[in-house]
C-alpha cells in the first residue's frame, strides 16, 4: 500500500511539473512573464531571502534571552573504596550505587540594557534585510527590462537588414536582365552582386546579435538557452513615453523616500547605534537569579538494615536552593574596550555606507536623466534624418533605374537610408529604456 502511494505521488508531481512547464510558452514571452521567471529563479534574490530568514532567526534567539533557562537531568553510578555513605554518614569500604536527580533554572534580571538593545538591533536588521530583498527585486526587474528591450531591438535590426537585402536582391534581378539584354555593362551587375554579398553578411551579423540578445535574456531568467525563445513585441511608440519635466534634484528628493537601498542604509546606521549601546553595556553590572533542586537515591541500607524504596528516598533527600548573583566587571582583559571601539567603527562604516548609497543614487539619477535627454534628442534627429534619406533614396532609385546615375551613387543612397533606419531603431529603444529608468526612480510601475 505504501509503495502504491509513493508511485501515485511521484506521478502527480511529474504531471504537475509538466503542466507548469507547458504553461510557459518560450516562443512568445511577454515582459511580465519574464520578470516573474527571473524573480523566481534568481540566486541573488534567494540569497537575500535567506539572509532575511537568518535575521528573523537571530531575533528569536535574542528575545529568548529574557526567558528563564531550565535544565533537568539525572546521573547514576557506583563508588568503590573508602568513602562516606550518604545514608549512614559513616566511612565504609563497600560499593555504593547512587542515582542523582537535579534541575536548574536561571534568568537575567539586569544586564546593562544589553538584551533590550540586542533585540532592537535584531528587529532593525530584519527591516534592513526586507529592504535588501526589495532592492534586489528592483535590480532584477530593471535588468530584465533591459535584456527584453535588447531582444526587441535586435529583432527590429534584423528586419531592417533583411529588408535591405531584399531591396538589393530585387535590384540585382532587374540589373541582371538589363545586362543580359546588353542595356547595361557587366560591371553594374558585379557591383550589385558585391552589395548583395555585403547585405547577406549584415543579415548574418544581425541574426547572431539577436541570438546573443536571447542568450542574455535566458541567462537573466536563469533558464536553459533555446534559440526558439522569443518575446512578444509590444507596439512601442516613443510618443507614449514622455520625459519627465522634473529636474534631477527633484527626482532625487522623490526617489530618496522610495528607494529600498536608501532605507536599508539609513536603518544600517540605526542598527550600528544599537550595536554600540550593546557594547557599552558590557561595562555595566549584571544581576541574575537562579533556583535549583536536587535529590538522590543510595543503594545502601540505613541504620536498621532496611533498604528504603526509591520514591521514599528521593522524597526524603529532596533539597532546593535559590540565589541572586551580581557580577561587576572590573577587569575584562580589554574585551569591553575593544568591543566598544569595534562598535563605533562599525557605526562609522554604516554612516559611510549611507553617504555612499545616497551619493550613488544621486549620480545614477543624474546619469539617467542626461542619458534620457540625449536619447530624446537623438531620436528626434533620427526621425528627421530617416524621412529625408528615404525620399533621397526613392529619387536615387528612380534615377538609377532610368540610367541617370551610376551604381555607386545608388548604393550610397541605399546605405545611407538603411543605416539611418538602424540608427532610428537604436535611438527609439534607447530612449524608451532611459525613460523607464527615470520612471523607476519616480516610483512609477516598471511596465512597457
Amino acid at each position: 500500500m505504501k509503495k502504491l502511494f509513493l508511485i501515485t505521488l511521484a506521478i502527480l508531481v511529474f504531471f504537475t511539473v509538466e503542466v507548469k512547464a507547458q504553461v510557459i510558452d518560450i516562443t512568445s514571452l511577454d515582459l511580465e512573464t519574464c520578470i516573474e521567471i527571473a524573480l523566481e529563479n534568481n540566486l541573488t534574490l534567494m540569497r537575500s531571502q535567506a539572509n532575511l530568514g537568518i535575521a528573523e532567526a537571530n531575533l528569536i534567539g535574542d528575545q529568548g534571552q529574557r526567558i528563564p533557562t531550565l535544565t533537568t537531568g539525572a546521573s547514576s553510578g557506583y563508588r568503590w573504596g573508602r568513602s562516606i555513605n550518604p545514608v549512614t554518614n559513616q566511612f565504609e569500604n563497600n560499593r555504593i550505587g547512587n542515582v542523582n536527580l537535579f534541575g536548574n533554572s536561571n534568568v537575567t534580571l539586569f544586564a546593562g540594557q544589553q538584551i533590550t538593545n540586542t533585540i532592537k538591533q535584531s528587529k532593525t536588521n530584519i527591516e534592513v534585510e526586507k529592504y535588501n530583498v526589495e532592492a534586489t527585486e528592483n535590480d532584477i526587474t530593471l535588468n530584465v527590462i533591459n535584456f527584453f528591450i535588447n531582444v526587441v531591438f535586435a529583432k527590429e535590426q534584423l528586419k531592417i537588414a533583411q529588408n535591405q537585402l531584399s531591396t538589393t536582391q530585387e535590384q540585382l534581378t532587374i540589373t541582371t536582365k538589363l545586362v543580359d539584354a546588353g542595356s547595361l555593362p557587366l560591371a553594374n551587375k558585379l557591383d550589385i552582386q558585391a552589395q548583395n554579398a555585403t547585405n547577406q553578411l549584415e543579415v548574418i551579423n544581425a541574426t547572431n546579435t539577436l541570438r546573443i540578445a536571447k542568450l542574455n535574456l535566458s541567462q537573466a531568467l536563469a533558464i536553459p538557452f533555446n534559440n526558439e525563445l522569443d518575446v512578444y513585441t509590444p507596439d512601442l511608440d516613443p510618443e507614449d513615453y514622455l520625459l519627465t519635466q522634473k529636474d534631477p534634484e527633484e527626482i532625487y528628493e522623490i526617489s530618496r523616500d522610495l528607494m529600498p537601498q536608501i532605507k536599508a542604509a539609513d536603518l544600517g546606521v540605526l542598527s550600528a547605534e544599537y550595536g554600540e549601546r550593546v557594547a557599552k553595556g558590557g561595562y555595566m553590572p549584571t544581576l541574575g537569579v537562579g533556583v535549583s533542586a536536587f535529590s538522590n537515591y543510595i543503594d545502601q541500607p540505613n541504620f536498621f538494615g532496611v533498604r528504603p524504596e526509591f520514591g521514599t528516598q528521593i522524597s526524603n533527600n529532596f533539597s532546593n536552593s535559590a540565589n541572586l548573583q551580581l557580577n561587576i566587571p572590573i577587569l575584562s582583559n580589554m574585551r569591553n574596550r575593544s568591543n566598544v571601539q569595534r562598535a563605533r567603527l562599525q557605526k562609522r562604516l554604516s554612516e559611510i555606507q549611507e553617504w555612499e548609497t545616497n551619493l550613488q543614487l544621486r549620480q545614477d539619477i543624474e546619469t539617467a536623466y542626461t542619458d534620457a535627454y540625449a536619447a530624446r534628442q537623438s531620436y528626434q534627429a533620427s526621425q528627421i534624418r530617416v524621412a529625408s534619406l528615404e525620399e533621397s533614396f526613392r529619387v536615387a532609385k528612380q534615377r538609377f533605374d532610368a540610367g541617370a546615375i551610376n551604381f555607386a551613387d545608388y548604393q550610397l543612397g541605399q546605405n545611407n537610408f538603411f543605416n539611418a533606419q538602424a540608427d532610428l531603431v537604436t535611438a527609439k529603444y534607447t530612449y524608451i529604456f532611459r525613460v523607464k529608468v527615470l520612471d523607476f526612480y519616480l516610483g512609477n510601475p516598471l511596465k512597457l
